[in-house]
């Protein structure tokens, strides 16, 4: 629950660009609805914690790149680099559309990962609330990858290799 928090925060940052760096009403839609999703589910795995008096952050306070045993944090499945949020928060107009569209399917195709590491795990997600959730996660999560992935090939966006 810790990292899927960390996690949804990358998706709900990389949306918030939406408005300043591109005009495309079909990604602005998609960007909302992704951002409302991961900031429920954030607010669901926090209350999740809170019950359970665990923290809500995997990090060291006041060393977010070490957990809580002083050992560096490894990348979240999906996460975008610095170097790629970087690249997306200085692109603009369709450059920002295609690197937004294939950030977002990295990072729900991480998000995907971490579900079926759940579900393949002694005892993991045998919870009904967690069930619940991490089968809600995954549907979403393929189904915006769809939508992701017709985005760009109707509008010509593909990735630089297939370019």
């Amino acid at each position: 629950m810790q990292g899927m928090i960390m996690h949804h925060g990358q998706a709900v940052e990389m949306t918030a660009l939406i408005p300043t760096h591109t005009t495309n009403a079909d990604l602005t839609r998609l960007g909302a609805r992704i951002s409302a999703s991961q900031t429920d589910e954030m607010a669901f795995m926090k209350r999740w914690l809170h019950t359970r008096d665990l923290p809500i952050s995997m990090a060291m306070p006041g060393m977010p790149d070490m957990d809580m045993s002083g050992k560096p944090m490894a990348a979240m499945p999906g996460m975008l680099t610095p170097a790629q949020m970087t690249a997306l928060r200085n692109a603009h107009g369709a450059e920002f559309d295609r690197l937004f569209l294939n950030g977002m399917i990295q990072h729900h195709t991480g998000a995907l990962t971490m579900v079926h590491d759940l579900f393949n795990s002694p005892g993991g997600g045998q919870g009904a609330d967690i069930f619940d959730f991490a089968t809600d996660a995954d549907n979403t999560q393929r189904a915006e990858i769809k939508i992701m992935q017709n985005m760009l090939e109707t509008n010509k966006l593909e990735t630089k290799e297939k370019q």
